[in-house]
């Protein structure tokens, strides 16, 4: 199997993909990754969805929502980042925007000088020390290689930081089976009361939400739709009838359902 996930070689989105395949690509950006994998050039596509300390990754929710893909299994992975460069003497720390904020508080109190600089990838802000000595990266101590010095290691905010990575796959494979189901649902309406709706077709069922998330539809100013994860999977008579209920509310829209899946930890 094939797989693509965020470049170059040595993100945290690597290491999860490795869980998934073999053999792995990768892409610059997310939107890139779904859409790899939704024109069949990929079996297999890894993305990160949820951070622990930061939240959901919105480049991947729209994605989701504007491509026509399935949900295989999400992968969660502790993150360890360190800081890499060739000496303590440097300007600027790269790494990827999530990264840097995961890092915030320790950068603010131990480099309160240096300038932060996003990039696309935290294996990218690595590269970028390797070639620049002014430049430090942010990324798994492992990514130092024999070029790098480790200066600090655990610079997270938080040691609980983990991240949740999904596997999107073409929309064929989409599977009833698993503990858990993601949906889209765009209800292309606004009156008191519809997310209410909404939310009692999932709670009058015992049906547990363990995340939603709103992001703006792009139709029109104030228009949103909505991202749901359920702890339940469709081969649920509950999980199916809240569905069913859910595209009746929807029905001026669409209701996307992404399929069912179960968890995998990677610890490495």
């Amino acid at each position: 199997m094939n797989a693509v996930t965020l470049g170059p070689a040595g993100t945290y989105s690597h290491r999860a993909a490795r869980a998934v395949a073999a053999e792995v690509s990768f892409r610059e950006s997310v939107t890139a990754i779904v859409d790899a994998v939704a024109d069949g050039e990929f079996e297999r596509g890894v993305v990160p969805i949820e951070n622990s300390i930061e939240g959901s990754v919105t480049e991947s929710l729209d994605a989701l929502a504007d491509y026509d893909v399935a949900v295989t299994k999400e992968i969660v992975t502790p993150i360890r980042h360190a800081l890499l460069a060739q000496s303590s003497e440097f300007e600027v720390v790269a790494s990827h925007s999530q990264a840097l904020a995961q890092c915030r508080n320790w950068l603010e109190a131990t480099h309160p000088g240096v300038g932060l600089e996003a990039v696309a990838s935290t294996a990218r802000g690595v590269e970028r020390a390797r070639e620049d000595a002014r430049v430090a990266g942010i990324g798994h101590p492992d990514n130092a290689g024999d070029d790098l010095e480790i200066l600090a290691e655990d610079i997270q905010d938080r040691t609980s930081n983990a991240t949740r990575f999904l596997v999107v796959a073409p929309a064929e494979a989409r599977s009833d089976a698993g503990g858990k189901t993601t949906l889209i649902v765009y209800p292309n309406d606004n009156y008191p009361g519809l997310l209410l709706r909404l939310l009692e077709a999932f709670a009058d069922r015992n049906l547990n939400l363990s995340r939603i998330e709103s992001r703006p539809s792009g139709e029109r100013l104030g228009d949103y739709l909505f991202h749901f994860d359920v702890d339940a999977g469709l081969y649920e008579e509950r999980m199916a009838a809240a569905v069913e209920e859910v595209s009746g509310i929807a029905e001026k829209g669409w209701v996307r359902v992404l399929g069912s899946y179960d968890t995998q930890h990677v610890l490495e």
